[in-house]
């Protein structure tokens, strides 16, 4: 019998909308990995099996072979450039990264300015390119809380709707990047299991 492929998908509402988008195309798993303790499950072929792993440990899986095929952000694959190869935009999962600040806030006019981010390595690219000297804060979590306690001036982060930088009294100053799901392969799965990842390729890129 010929091996499942391994499929790496981000937790979160990226694997909702990706288990959306195998449904319609008749792909059904034997468990619900978005209420279910389990991070592994089959489909009812048994020739997948879809991972639900950390958004930043996608491209690890992938590049090293562990998964044949990962779903991740644009987001994460620009900030963690890890040598794996894109196959296509699945165009679900839309978000933006963005500099955000409180109301009136003048940072980016400044020479100086302090940034948290769990987004260094694009953040730092922007700012270089701007001639703005930037001390960059990395956090991992609750990032609207930096400009509300003084720890930096400004954020650079994700953003769907903008809801929760309105709740803490931010505003959108930039847009760094705009950020959709993608569908990612190592060059190794894709020399030995290239009929099976390009069928489930042009699949996905129809629905």
């Amino acid at each position: 019998m010929t091996k499942p492929l391994v499929i790496a998908a981000a937790k979160g509402y990226l694997l909702s909308e990706a288990l959306e988008k195998f449904s319609s195309l008749g792909i059904h798993f034997k468990d619900d990995l978005r209420t279910s303790r389990k991070l592994s499950t089959e489909d009812t072929t048994g020739r997948l099996v879809l991972l639900q792993v950390r958004p930043w440990d996608v491209p690890t899986y992938v590049e090293n072979g562990a998964a044949d095929l990962g779903i991740a952000g644009l987001d994460v694959l620009d900030e963690k450039p890890e040598p794996v190869l894109r196959l296509i935009d699945l165009k679900y999962g839309a978000c933006k990264l963005v500099l955000a600040g409180p109301p009136g806030c003048d940072a980016l006019s400044r020479h100086n300015i302090r940034v948290a981010t769990k987004y260094p390595r694009i953040t730092s690219a922007y700012f270089n390119k701007r001639g703005i000297k930037a001390e960059l804060i990395k956090l991992y979590g609750s990032i609207e809380l930096a400009p509300i306690t003084g720890l930096s001036d400004i954020i650079s982060d994700l953003t769907a709707t903008g809801a929760t930088l309105k709740e803490n009294n931010l505003d959108i100053l930039e847009t760094l990047l705009s950020s959709t799901a993608h569908l990612i392969t190592n060059s190794g799965s894709l020399r030995w299991r290239h009929a099976d990842i390009s069928s489930l390729t042009a699949r996905l890129s129809q629905c």
